[in-house]
């Protein structure tokens, strides 16, 4: 049984200090090496190029222990991300992305539900507003519904789809077929401005959803299903930046649902996961990049 985590990989150039260093990222990548970290099985679903970053991604994911079955090569470029890390840690994002690899989904690629052993599906950030990809990747993953456990975590990018209302109606698509959706504030903040957290949330519970994470920065974190609430404050920290803090809770998360099973997860279990996924995303905010913790930090 693995976690399959579906989305895209590619590279960071992050300017910080009059410097560029180029890492490898991309939410669902993070999520996927987090898990690793975690020493849970899963396997990336996303496209990889043969180029120079195609390829140190490639042998990084391989090392980490992140399994590529459904991972193919081609012979297209890989997306870049231009990183800024503000003063406060904070990142913001301007990608490079047609034409590229990343996001080069084909259903013949992608693996058949009714011969493949799944915990859990996580996907988001760009793979769910780059078509064609997006198209592909919905209409695979509607065959999972009701079957396997669905998180989808939005990771808002307006640099990339300015429009609010398409980007609404991606987002809103894409709730049909998830049990679970982890947002930032941020996130929330810039899709509905008009509308309080709870009230998306309530929104979103309403088209199905079961769970509702919002991440609040150093404020910490809230679940919300259609029972319970659970607010967990934020566990204090030195941020050096926090690329891959959100991509951390996501492992966590499906973490949590891997070992006790959607249901307990999104009850008894919901608070312990929750003050896990605090203290995970605090550990990668004290380093440099996405660096999530190995499970026997937590």
């Amino acid at each position: 049984m693995a976690i399959w985590v579906c989305g895209e990989a590619l590279i960071d150039k992050i300017s910080s200090g009059g410097q560029v260093r180029e890492i490898p990222g991309g939410g669902p990548a993070n999520t996927a090496h987090a898990l690793a970290r975690l020493a849970i099985k899963n396997e990336f679903i996303g496209g990889l190029s043969n180029d120079s970053y195609g390829q140190m991604m490639r042998e990084q994911f391989v090392a980490a222990g992140v399994g590529l079955r459904f991972t193919p090569t081609h012979e297209l470029p890989t997306c870049t991300a231009n990183v800024t890390i503000a003063a406060d840690g904070g990142a913001s994002y301007r990608f490079l992305i047609d034409g590229t690899a990343t996001f080069a989904y084909d259903e013949k690629n992608l693996p058949d539900f009714a011969g493949e052993e799944v915990d859990a599906i996580y996907f988001g950030t760009l793979a769910t507003i780059v078509e064609p990809g997006a198209s592909v990747l919905f209409e695979w993953m509607k065959r999972a519904v009701g079957k396997v456990p669905i998180i989808f975590d939005p990771n808002i990018r307006p640099s990339v789809l300015g429009d609010r209302e398409q980007y609404q109606a991606a987002v809103a698509r894409f709730l049909q077929i998830s049990d679970v959706v982890k947002a930032s504030t941020d996130d929330i903040g810039w899709l509905y401005p008009e509308m309080n957290e709870f009230e998306v949330a309530k929104s979103w519970l309403a088209h199905g959803v079961k769970l509702v994470v919002i991440t609040r920065g150093e404020a910490g974190l809230v679940g919300i299903t259609n029972e319970h609430m659970v607010e967990v404050p934020g566990v204090k920290v030195d941020v050096v930046d926090t690329v891959g803090a959100g991509d951390t809770v996501g492992a966590i998360l499906a973490e949590g649902i891997r070992t006790h099973g959607l249901e307990r997860a999104l009850s008894a279990e919901l608070s312990h996961i929750l003050h896990r996924a605090v203290q995970a995303s605090a550990i990668t905010c004290s380093r440099q990049g996405a660096q999530p913790p190995y499970r026997n930090e937590l």
